[in-house]
């Protein structure tokens, strides 16, 4: 069996991650079977030469190879020559980000090599270790991109507006897409994945499933129970190819509605109402939790809305809402742009 199939199949039985997250797993560890190929190195047994190379000097010195090894890779991945695998194939080297990603998929993958018995493990290895880090490009920390509250409900307005060439049940449906994604913070792959039965509008609660395939409750707000229950009434009916067809969102073919689809939508309401270019659903997600801080809610709370595992990936919005703090003020008290004015001394 093909090494990156049976680790495909490993990731999707024991983490239950999505099928975009299971390829882009595969295809960032691809290029560390060409790296190894121009070093005249194999994986795919037990006696695998990678596995003969780390252990060639004893097992004391296996974490010293292992480093050498990921250190080597690194600038292998930075070096400007024409990728022939990966997400970037036909590019030009790999960048920074990139290879930050690469060395989470490269861990995990020799996490699995390791349990299968095909290399020898090693510190280096450990889900919580840190040798990694000396070895992978450091990244400015990018702040999540934002709209503000008038900004987003001037784009929860916009489906009203559409003109005669959108059918009144696909602006229906995008409205009430529209106003779960930022009323509720929904990841773009939990909306699609709603089916009739994961929400309630009277409890105003919705069942969605996150990374890991993980299960929450969150809550609806009233303008998009408002939304999702004109949308049942007078738009999906007229989508339904069927009454066994359960997905709450359904498209022009009267399948379930893609993640493509709604990041499209998302752009094209975006533009039509004359925000900047660059507005995806995850921006939506982002302001969700940003205009939660700012109306004082408990970091912990925001945490469990949004289905993070960890504070960390939390914490990053009450950055933004220093940043937004900042701006308000520099552009609202009168003093916050100029110096003060001096007193006149009288003589």
């Amino acid at each position: 069996m093909d090494l990156l199939l049976a680790y495909k199949r490993h990731l999707a039985a024991g983490r239950g991650l999505a099928p975009l997250t299971l390829r882009n797993y595969v295809a960032d560890v691809t290029p560390f079977l060409e790296y190894l190929e121009q070093q005249e190195l194999d994986l795919g047994s037990s006696d695998s030469s990678l596995r003969v190379f780390v252990s060639r000097l004893g097992q004391e010195h296996v974490l010293k190879e292992y480093r050498s090894l990921v250190r080597d890779y690194v600038a292998w991945l930075l070096e400007r020559r024409t990728l022939r695998s990966g997400r970037r194939a036909g590019k030009r080297g790999h960048g920074q980000a990139s290879v930050v990603r690469s060395m989470t998929a490269l861990r995990s993958f020799f996490r699995y090599l390791i349990t299968d018995g095909i290399v020898p493990d090693a510190p280096i290895w450990a889900v919580r270790s840190t040798m990694m880090r000396q070895f992978t490009p450091k990244l400015p920390q990018r702040l999540p991109d934002i709209v503000s509250k008038g900004e987003a409900d001037t784009l929860l307005n916009a489906p009203a507006k559409q003109d005669r060439e959108t059918s009144q049940a696909l602006a229906l449906r995008d409205a009430a897409i529209l106003e779960l994604l930022y009323g509720s913070g929904l990841r773009v792959s939990e909306a699609v994945a709603l089916n009739m039965d994961n929400i309630s509008l009277q409890d105003r609660v919705a069942q969605v499933w996150g990374k890991g395939n993980k299960a929450r409750q969150v809550p609806i707000g009233r303008p998009a129970v408002a939304a999702i229950q004109r949308y049942l009434d007078q738009g999906r009916p007229s989508l339904t190819a069927s009454a066994s067809e359960q997905s709450l969102f359904l498209n022009r073919r009267k399948g379930r509605l893609s993640t493509r689809a709604v990041q499209r939508l998302v752009r094209r309401y975006a533009t039509e109402v004359g925000l900047r270019e660059g507005v995806h659903p995850h921006t939506l997600r982002h302001s969700f939790a940003t205009h939660l801080l700012d109306g004082g809610a408990d970091l912990r709370v925001v945490q469990e809305l949004l289905g993070h595992s960890s504070p960390s990936a939390t914490q990053v919005y009450t950055h933004v809402s220093q940043v937004e703090a900042q701006k308000v003020y520099m552009s609202a008290h009168p003093l916050a742009g100029r110096k003060a004015a001096k007193k006149e001394v009288t003589p």
